[in-house]
């Protein structure tokens, strides 16, 4: 890569249950974020913080279309729109944007602004979870869980200019790595045009196949592509410290692996993102430190 990389954090627990996530950025940022991605030999700038509400202060019903079924909607809204100006900024200079979380929902914001200038983007969304729940599916309401369909128009969201982003479509999102999945979800990604690979798949491919093939679904016919990476896509022995934790995921050396694969497609990268590290239920920032390697190998760094 031969762009500047701009980080910027967003600590964003609003889309979740749990705490802790809003602590993500910074403990990414202590984990060595800065000279993980330096010693990939790429020049690196911090952004600072996207402002968020704390839930204490908000009435998480407020603003809602749907209340009781997307907590914190307005100011989820609020968020995502501040984080899209900042990720189309760092675009429209040239820079390579890397959005911090906080819990998932941030990535609604990170693909508004990443494809502003109306061309097509291909995603691969690495996650043990589908986050493809609307409002009304939802068993939680919380918009973490929503934020795929949220950026492809299902719902209600089709209607907020904020959250669906028609420069994306169904048939270049890729999931990888599926092994929790809410029925009502389950049924909207079968009905999609989504490419989905679930842990078996990977267990009986191989993650370097399953990546390659997701990038090529993603790749197909777009102007650039966008990866999320939620860090509970990894086994929890390997990232204990996630929002929200499901064994079986994959391994430390096949998710090297696979953002190695990333690499390999840098041209095309337009943006990305790390989300769900929280601190509160790591060990010795363990799941922080790891991403921030993570982040290093998407960027190129090997071992030789």
């Amino acid at each position: 890569m031969n762009r500047q990389v701009r980080v910027l954090g967003v600590p964003m627990d609003l889309g979740a249950d749990r705490r802790g996530v809003d602590m993500g950025p910074s403990a990414i940022r202590y984990g060595g974020l800065a000279e993980q991605i330096e010693s990939a030999g790429i020049d690196c700038v911090d952004g600072g913080d996207i402002h968020v509400p704390r839930p204490e202060e908000r009435d998480p019903d407020a603003g809602s279309p749907t209340p009781g079924r997307a907590k914190f909607f307005r100011e989820t809204k609020e968020v995502c729109e501040d984080v899209a100006t900042a990720v189309d900024a760092t675009v429209g200079e040239g820079g390579f944007p890397l959005v911090l979380g906080g819990d998932h929902s941030i990535a609604v914001g990170t693909l508004a602004g990443a494809a502003r200038d109306d061309e097509d983007l291909g995603v691969v969304w690495f996650d043990a979870h589908g986050d493809f729940n609307t409002p009304e599916t939802t068993p939680s309401g919380n918009i973490h869980g929503m934020s795929l369909a949220a950026v492809l128009g299902r719902g209600p969201f089709a209607d907020h200019e904020w959250a669906h982003t028609p420069a994306v479509s169904e048939e270049n999102v890729v999931i990888v790595g599926l092994r929790d999945v809410d029925e009502g979800e389950r049924r909207l990604i079968r009905e999609s045009e989504a490419t989905a690979f679930t842990m078996s798949d990977i267990d009986a491919r191989s993650a370097p196949e399953v990546v390659a093939e997701a990038l090529e679904i993603a790749t197909d016919g777009t102007d650039g592509i966008h990866v999320s990476l939620d860090m509970d896509w990894l086994d929890p022995t390997e990232a204990p410290g996630v929002g929200t934790p499901v064994r079986g995921g994959v391994s430390y050396r096949e998710a090297h692996t696979a953002m190695e694969y990333v690499a390999e497609h840098h041209k095309r990268l337009r943006s990305m993102e790390v989300v769900e590290v929280n601190p509160i239920l790591d060990q010795h920032n363990k799941t922080a430190e790891l991403a921030c390697e993570l982040v290093a190998s998407a960027f190129g760094k090997r071992v030789l």
